[in-house]
């Protein structure tokens, strides 16, 4: 048997694995390496005596794969991002967030529907985590919206939407592990990951206010705030500001060049955030829950890296990425038009897996594929497909597969932040929140398609970085 029909047949297992439910980091680590055995065993013939010598080989390929890919010190970036996050959660950062956004824009129509979605995205420019994210503003946001006399399916759609911003807006766990798996500049991908974050955000407020003006019901305005009341509400919030700018300049620095490494910038602003929160009074117990939560975020991502790297370098053995993207560049279509049957692929596909999960799975067989559509790795603008260069069009496909997996963070049956956000409350049923946030599925495919059609929104910063 050829090794890429081996290939075919191991993939259509894991799928299989998935489907009925298993843990992608078991079912990919459990399919990686059945694949790697089979492979060998195939290789000495199937002789029923060299079995266990196929299976030695597997299970020391399998044991230092793993290990190879996580050591290396860039990964340090994800628990980093994770901790700031619940550190600034404890530090009650998000809560100063959320008061300045509602004194300074709760009075336009939805206003505290869109306070809700810019405070997320503060809070998204210092926590890695989409979910990390939703349950906090579920506990913040909702109740001051129901409050008022929001629909509590709208409400707590916007918090599960909001949430997804975390994804793409540096610093970003999902950004990372795209530039592991894709061997890609993470500093450069941080940074194309700012604007269309906050073009995410526009566009959740736009389509806000959109519908609070032609359902004057859905979300009234919040005024009687002094001009007094809103600078107040600036310097509990500046911490942020502080770490955005921190992290930034330690990935690209306009006036000269970087301080530093990603990872440099990460523990500064996690050191800030920390004083931050112990000026704020934060007790031991709650750095305990903050460490104890990092550690079990942070698990659960490096668990799926390495069940699925496992599987990673069994494609590589079977050969499956070059056949794959030989078979894309041979098809009688446009190269945009493949792309967005790509971009559909992986909507359907995130409404059975993990956002992480899948862009893991996938990435290995479909990112060398793009990138013959394009014209190779080192093509230049002038002769590549979708007019840029090889390094920048790994970037941009990087920031649109990353919010594809935002796009599947909110879509049944497996929308995770919809589960948080009605597992934090205790009023609202997985049906209410899927059923509030199908207005930002529109919102969603809006903001894809401009960023298909109109590259320079990311590729703008990171053209500026070289």
């Amino acid at each position: 048997m050829e090794p890429i029909e081996i290939g075919l047949w191991v993939s259509g297992g894991l799928l299989v694995f998935v489907v009925l439910g298993m843990r992608v980091a078991f079912a990919a680590g459990l399919a990686g390496f059945v694949g790697l055995v089979w492979l060998r065993w195939n290789g000495f013939d199937y002789d029923p005596d060299r079995f266990w010598k196929a299976v030695e080989i597997s299970v020391k390929i399998a044991g230092l794969t793993p290990h190879s890919k996580v050591s290396a010190q860039v990964l340090s970036l994800i628990p980093v991002f994770i901790l700031i996050g619940y550190l600034a959660y404890y530090a009650k950062l998000t809560t100063a967030l959320f008061v300045a956004a509602k004194r300074w824009i709760a009075w336009v129509p939805g206003g505290l529907a869109v306070s809700t979605v810019f405070a997320t995205a503060g809070f998204a420019a210092v926590s890695g985590a989409s979910v990390a994210t939703a349950a906090v503003f579920a506990r913040i946001a909702i109740p001051e919206m129901l409050k008022i006399g929001y629909n509590k399916q709208f409400a707590a759609g916007v918090v599960a939407a909001g949430g997804t911003l975390a994804s793409l807006i540096p610093p970003s766990a999902i950004l990372v592990i795209y530039a592991i798996i894709v061997e890609q500049d993470v500093g450069k991908l941080l940074l194309a990951g700012f604007l269309p974050g906050m073009f995410s955000a526009v566009v959740y407020a736009g389509l806000i206010i959109g519908i609070a003006v032609v359902f004057k019901s859905v979300g009234p305005p919040v005024g009687g705030f002094s001009w007094r009341e809103r600078f107040e509400a600036l310097p509990p919030a500046l911490p942020i500001v502080a770490v955005v700018v921190i992290i930034i300049f330690f990935v690209y620095n306009p006036f000269g060049e970087a301080w530093g490494t990603p990872t440099e910038g990460g523990a500064i602003g996690a050191f800030i955030i920390f004083l931050m929160a112990l000026y704020r009074g934060m007790r031991w117990g709650q750095l305990k829950d903050a460490l104890l939560d990092t550690a079990k975020l942070t698990v659960m991502i490096f668990s799926i890296i390495w069940g699925v790297l496992i599987y990673v370098r069994f494609l590589g053995f079977a050969e499956l990425p070059e056949a794959f993207a030989d078979w894309i560049t041979s098809l009688q279509m446009s190269p945009m038009l493949i792309l967005i049957c790509i971009l559909l692929a992986y909507a359907v596909l995130g409404m059975f897996m993990d956002a992480i999960g899948m862009l893991l799975l996938t990435l290995p067989v479909v990112y060398p594929a793009v990138m013959a559509l394009n014209g190779g790795e080192f093509v230049s603008a002038a002769d590549s497909a979708f007019g840029m260069s090889g390094p920048m069009c790994a970037i941009w496909f990087g920031i649109l597969v990353v919010k594809m997996a935002e796009f599947c963070l909110i879509t049944p049956p497996i929308g995770l932040n919809c589960f948080v956000v009605a597992g934090v409350r205790e009023d609202l049923s997985v049906q209410d929140v899927f059923k509030g946030v199908t207005p930002f599925f529109v919102a969603d495919a809006i903001t894809i398609a401009l960023l298909v059609a109109f590259p320079g929104i990311v590729l703008f910063l990171p053209s500026l970085a070289g």
